[in-house]
């Protein structure tokens, strides 16, 4: 029989735990909301206040409605009064030691009947349980912040977790306006799994010289689609936070990929944890950037050729744009278009240095590929063109994958191993990444777009290059590619 969730705990009311609070009591159930002292409890009711204020003045809530939402919350300094929940959320910081001393105490006040929740975002849920006498009671309910909006909710079970408990809290997930996904209990779940491996990845690119940091932010905003560049994203995430939950993910993976860049934690030591220290990878002085303005020269006599598949289409454009064509070994400036390495190109020219590869990603981005004998003015002129053309241009070594396929093929196929290993669905990671992460499509969707083959080989060359365990192709993915098959199903 279904269990029924009528009155809830929140135990921790900082700005996500303050947040839970609010969600359950606009889906109408009463909260229990609970912190150490008077003064916390008072910070937390006003994040509440504060929050469900500020949906009032945008025409989200009327006042009558703020009102009984703060009325379902009883604010209390005691665990004494979590003893007729049905559920507790606990959402206290991410040290161990805490919540074992917690889980510790809401056992032995609770009724032997209630759920008890972590909304732990890397720890192991199995551990938090070992300090229950009811670890078939206790499962993870990972919120996003900020909790009001965000719409997903990772339900974590464990090898010890009582039938219909986790789908229990998912049913209640989706009651309160959210969308639960399944996910065992490992590090990280899904979303900071297979977020944090490609946020740190990217900062090992840039400490490799493969590209710049605005570069590599434009090439995965505009190129890949994701809504924030991956520096962007670590500096609004805290450079702090990032290289915890990195930590926890090498101490249970020891994959390499997990272990922190070292400027992450050179950056975090120095105190420069993102936006809330005010630089981190960026500056932040609330005042923004403005874009300067820029003055391109016009196309003038620069004769430019393009060379490589589906050179015709390009060289078109080029035409289109002002610029006069030659073959390759006359030509002022040589693009050679390729999604692979292009030093081959130049050494077959007796110019080398005016080659410059060309990587055309989506429609609004051209990542401008410098051999080691390119000209910095041919790789300038090439940049000029690209702008001319009307994308953006990132400047990037001749590495394989270059920025996007380097970032995004390893991200695939950790989604690929993590479905494999029967740790989450295909259709509730490609969930968890869309709602977690705001991305266009979840990384099986991704897959399929691209295809399969495609980035199967992409990743070959990338292990060849960079031998990095982890970027040899999962098996699963090889099965795909020999049976031909596109899309990932669900067994």
């Amino acid at each position: 029989m279904s269990r029924t969730f009528e009155t809830v705990g929140v135990v921790g009311l900082g700005t996500m735990g303050a947040g839970i609070a609010e969600v359950f009591a606009r889906a109408g159930l009463r909260v229990v909301g609970v912190e150490v002292d008077a003064q916390a409890l008072e910070r937390g009711r006003g994040h509440v206040e504060r929050s469900t204020g500020r949906a009032v003045s945008r025409g989200r809530l009327d006042e009558a409605g703020r009102q009984a939402i703060l009325g379902r919350i009883a604010f209390t300094g005691s665990l004494d009064d979590l003893r007729d929940a049905d559920l507790v959320v606990e959402a206290i910081p991410e040290v161990m030691e805490y919540k074992h001393a917690l889980f510790t105490d809401l056992d032995r006040v609770c009724r032997p009947d209630a759920v008890l929740a972590t909304n732990t975002s890397s720890l192991s849920v199995t551990a938090v349980a070992a300090a229950t006498e009811r670890p078939g009671r206790v499962v993870g309910m990972h919120f996003f912040n900020p909790a009001p909006v965000m719409k997903l909710v990772e339900v974590v079970r464990t090898v010890v977790t009582g039938e219909g408990v986790a789908e229990d809290v998912a049913e209640l997930a989706r009651r309160i306006g959210k969308t639960p996904v399944a996910v065992g209990d490992r590090a990280g779940f899904v979303v900071n799994r297979l977020l944090l491996g490609y946020l740190n990845h990217a900062a090992t690119l840039l400490e490799l010289g493969v590209a710049t940091r605005d570069d590599i932010d434009t090439a995965m905003r505009l190129g890949a689609g994701f809504p924030m560049g991956p520096f962007a994203l670590l500096d609004l995430i805290g450079l702090d936070v990032s290289h915890e939950v990195c930590e926890v993910l090498f101490q249970e993976s020891r994959d390499r990929v997990h272990a922190p860049a070292p400027i992450l934690r050179e950056l975090v030591t120095a105190g420069l944890l993102g936006r809330k220290s005010g630089r981190g990878f960026h500056t932040h002085d609330g005042g923004g950037e403005s874009p300067s303005e820029r003055a391109e020269p016009a196309p003038g006599e620069v004769t430019v050729a393009v060379i490589g598949d589906d050179a015709g289409a390009l060289a078109a454009e080029v035409s289109a744009a002002g610029y006069k064509t030659a073959e390759a070994g006359h030509a002022d400036l040589v693009l050679a278009l390729s999604s692979t390495p292009v030093v081959e190109h130049a050494a077959r020219l007796s110019h080398p240095e005016r080659l410059v590869g060309l990587h055309l990603v989506g429609e609004r981005v051209a990542e401008v590929v410098s051999t080691v004998l390119t000209a910095p003015a041919a790789a300038e002129a090439a940049a000029r063109l690209v702008r001319a053309l009307g994308r953006a241009p990132v400047a990037t070594a001749d590495r394989a994958g270059f920025v996007v396929d380097a970032l995004l093929y390893p991200y695939l196929n950790d989604a690929v191993r993590m479905y494999d290993s029967g740790y989450a669905s295909a259709a509730d990671i490609d969930t968890a990444m869309r709602l977690g992460c705001g991305y266009p499509a979840g990384p099986f969707e991704t897959l399929a777009a691209i295809g399969p083959a495609a980035v199967r080989d992409g990743l070959r060359a990338l292990y060849a290059e960079y031998r990095e365990p982890s970027f040899a192709p999962a098996p699963l993915l090889d099965r795909l590619v020999t049976a031909g098959i596109s899309r990932v199903e669900d067994r």
